[in-house]
Formats: structure tokens, C-alpha cells, sequence
């Protein structure tokens, strides 16, 4: 696991090559194990692979969001506040989980956040989004990840460059 954290990279450039299938099923598998807060189950999830519909979705932010073109799959995490408090949490944990797997398999992604952005100065990106995909009303957009086969090579983390000394033991 620490291989694969210290590998985990954001990267904004994918090639132009389709997932497999089966790889496409270990992600979805991977986030509907993702635990949530009293096993409410809050979220949902929309795998985009249309490339007319990821390129609407490359435009939802006013700027991180337009890499997204590149991507062959775009994985959409949105939640229902009404059957969790903490829907953001939880989405947040399938995020990295969808993240960590993809990593595993010889995937690349990088975040995209949504929850609390903007397009353009009428429109946020979660009302771009929920337009551009029919998301009905009382669910909520966090986030959207891109997920390819990376047409970038960013180094790993090293260890020797980890902070410590922002570990504290008992107390701060």
C-alpha cells in the first residue's frame, strides 16, 4: 500500500486509449465497498466514458476542470445530505478509494472538485454538472475524477522528503 500512496500522483494528461471493461468493474466494485457513516449508503455514482458528455463536463469549472477533455472516464460522486449528515465524508472516502484502485490497476486520475465551485459568474459547477448529466435536484455533486491511462510520468514521492515533524504523540 505504501508503494502504491507513494506513486499516487495527480495527473491532467491521459492517453487516448479506452479502460477495459474489466478494469472499469474493479473500480466500480472498489467504491461500492467504501464504508460509510452507519452504513447509510448516501451516495451514487455516474461513470461517463461518452466523450461528447466528458467534454460538456471539462468545462464545469471556471478553471481545473478543462484537462478533463483528455480523459476517457469521468467518475461523477454525488450524494443525498437528506440520508446523511455526512455525505461529504463519505464521498470523500470513495473518492480516494476509486483513486487508490485505479492506481493498483495502472490507472492515473486526478481530482475535480465541484461541491462549492464556480463556471462562470451565473452558474456554479454543481448546477453544470447536474444539467449536463439529469442529476436530479436532492442529490449533491462533490466531486469528478478523471481516470486514464497517463499520458504524463510525474516521480513518485520519496520518503526521505516526508514531514514528521507534523506528527505529534498524545499531545501536541
Amino acid at each position: 500500500m505504501i508503494e502504491i500512496l507513494k506513486g499516487r500522483r495527480s495527473i491532467r494528461k491521459y492517453l487516448d486509449m479506452e479502460i477495459e471493461s474489466e478494469k472499469t468493474d474493479l473500480l466500480k466494485k472498489a467504491i461500492l465497498l467504501a464504508p460509510s457513516s452507519k452504513s447509510n449508503k448516501p451516495l451514487e455514482f455516474i461513470f461517463v466514458d461518452e466523450k461528447k458528455k466528458i467534454l460538456e463536463l471539462s468545462n464545469s469549472k471556471k478553471f481545473g476542470s478543462a484537462f478533463l477533455k483528455t480523459a476517457p472516464l469521468a467518475v461523477v460522486i454525488v450524494g443525498d445530505e437528506n440520508k446523511s449528515d455526512v455525505w461529504i465524508e463519505d464521498a470523500s472516502i470513495a473518492a480516494i478509494i476509486l483513486q487508490l484502485t485505479g492506481e493498483s490497476i495502472g490507472l492515473k486520475s486526478c481530482w475535480i472538485q465541484i461541491r462549492n465551485r464556480i463556471q462562470n459568474d451565473e452558474v456554479t459547477s454543481e448546477e453544470h454538472v447536474r444539467k449536463t448529466l439529469n442529476i436530479p435536484d436532492n442529490l449533491r455533486i462533490l466531486s469528478i475524477i478523471a481516470m486514464g491511462y497517463p499520458d504524463e510520468i510525474k516521480e513518485p514521492y520519496k520518503e526521505e522528503t516526508l514531514n514528521y515533524s507534523i506528527i505529534k504523540k498524545n499531545n501536541y
